[in-house]
């Protein structure tokens, strides 16, 4: 039986940490490798420090919350801005990057949620309908758009399998890439010695979604990108299927000004509605968490009657690749939050521990974080039925219910705009589902010169293969 080797528990013990150890003698020749990778990853020296300024206040930024600028929904420039994103994605500068960490625990599905079915008529799930719209988008501009799908250790191996048991979804393989988020572990709030899973295992949790950008950079695809030309990454998350991933009108207005990031504003529904608020602070462009919003700023109007602080955040963002160089290359730039948690673990003598309280600090980093240090930025809105319907919760708001609602809204305005008429019930409500296939129609007007004007729509109707068409 091999001992702790000498080099790693000196640095244990330096750092009082030799008890994560403890178990050796326990554990099998792949126990002690997997503890050994854990332990070599970890940053003794950063979670020392992060321990002892635990009950520092956090740095509070004084400056004043404005409303941010913002490029409206129908600018005039439009149809220009639009040529200008159309010829990037026609020279491959674009890649897409797919927040896929998660999974679907509150839908009570245990899986990662990208594999929830969420077509109304195709039961397409969520990755193939994301995929799908990389796919037709590479399809329209004759050029092939890599996909970047960050997963999470509880998620990786499932979605890694899904895809290939999908051929990709039709995309090229190698034009396909997984990689896996950060993890950071657990201190113990008083002591802040590094919690154990089990024996053989630090608690690790994923490290927030800033830690995707770090990821990216860590997992050598950021350099691969910047080496095969490709200038701009659209970011958006899984749950979200009415995204408009690379949409070129958005990425022309980031071109046009040169932007460093640029991110999708939708109008809140109301003061208290639970999502982070586009705002320009200290003239930099961020985002304020809700919960940071006093009452007084969440529901100040404009002499309009509309909200100041308008410009909610629906996670889609435009990120220039000399940009991610730079913040992921200056840890200052993406800083860990600490949060104070319940964290099961395990005692000096093997037993598991259920806390009633919490226990525990354990670190995220926020992607919102990058945004100031962007030089130059954009902030373009979209109306909510064009591109909001994010999947979270098993009922009510954010349901299956309400984003297949929304799906088959679009697919009907989509429908109405080519000239059908869509049964409604009394209510305004749709009769039917309906769906159109990101392979048919990546929006409107290419829906329109497809669509056979004699159709009549007297059941649910799928517009894609035709074995669904019904």
């Amino acid at each position: 039986m091999s001992s702790v080797p000498a080099d790693i528990l000196q640095r244990l013990e330096q750092h009082d940490q030799a008890h994560v150890v403890a178990f050796w003698d326990r554990l099998d020749e792949a126990q002690r490798r997997d503890l050994l990778a854990q332990i070599e990853s970890v940053d003794l020296a950063t979670l020392r420090s992060l321990h002892a300024n635990r009950d520092k206040p956090n740095a509070t930024n004084t400056a004043p919350i404005d409303p941010v600028p913002t490029i409206a929904h129908d600018d005039p420039r439009a149809a220009e801005r639009r040529a200008l994103g159309e010829s990037a994605l026609s020279r491959g500068e674009v890649a897409v990057l797919l927040v896929a960490g998660g999974q679907g625990s509150r839908l009570g599905f245990e899986h990662p949620k990208g594999m929830f079915a969420i077509g109304p008529v195709s039961r397409k799930t969520l990755f193939q309908i994301h995929a799908e719209k990389v796919l037709a988008l590479s399809r329209r501009h004759g050029k092939p758009i890599p996909l970047l799908i960050m997963t999470s250790h509880a998620t990786h191996a499932e979605t890694v399998a899904f895809f290939g048991e999908n051929a990709s979804f039709g995309l090229p393989p190698e034009e396909v890439s997984f990689f896996q988020q950060g993890t950071m572990p657990a201190l113990d709030l008083a002591t802040g010695q590094l919690l154990m899973e089990s024996p053989g295992a630090l608690f690790l949790s994923p490290d927030g979604h800033g830690g995707t950008l770090t990821a990216l950079a860590k997992s050598g695809l950021l350099a691969k990108l910047s080496r095969r030309g490709i200038r701009q990454v659209f970011y958006l998350q899984v749950d979200n299927p009415l995204v408009r991933i690379a949409d070129p009108e958005f990425l022309g207005h980031h071109l046009a000004a040169r932007a460093e990031v640029s991110s999708r504003a939708i109008a809140k529904n109301g003061p208290k509605e639970k999502m982070g608020v586009l705002a320009s602070v200290g003239g930099r462009c961020t985002i304020v968490e809700y919960s940071d919003l006093s009452d007084e700023l969440a529901h100040a109007a404009d002499a309009s009657g509309r909200l100041r602080l308008w410009a909610g955040s629906p996670a889609i963002h435009l990120f220039s690749v000399p940009f991610l160089e730079r913040v992921t290359g200056d840890p200052d730039k993406l800083p860990l939050h600490l949060a104070r948690k319940k964290v099961p673990h395990i005692d000096e003598r093997g037993r598991h521990v259920e806390p009633t309280v919490e226990n525990a600090l354990k670190f995220e980093r926020f992607i919102f974080d990058v945004l100031p240090a962007a030089e130059r930025w954009t902030v373009v809105e979209s109306l909510r039925a064009d591109e909001f319907a994010p999947l979270k919760n098993a009922t009510g708001a954010d349901s299956p219910a309400t984003t297949e609602a929304a799906l088959s809204e679009q697919a009907a305005a989509w429908l109405t705009a080519a000239g059908a008429e869509v049964p409604r019930e009394a209510d305004g409500s749709l009769v039917y589902a309906l769906e159109v296939s990101p392979l048919v129609a990546l929006d409107a007007a290419e829906f329109a010169e497809k669509f056979d004007k004699k159709t009549t729509i007297e059941g649910p109707r799928y517009w894609g293969d035709a074995s669904v068409d019904r």
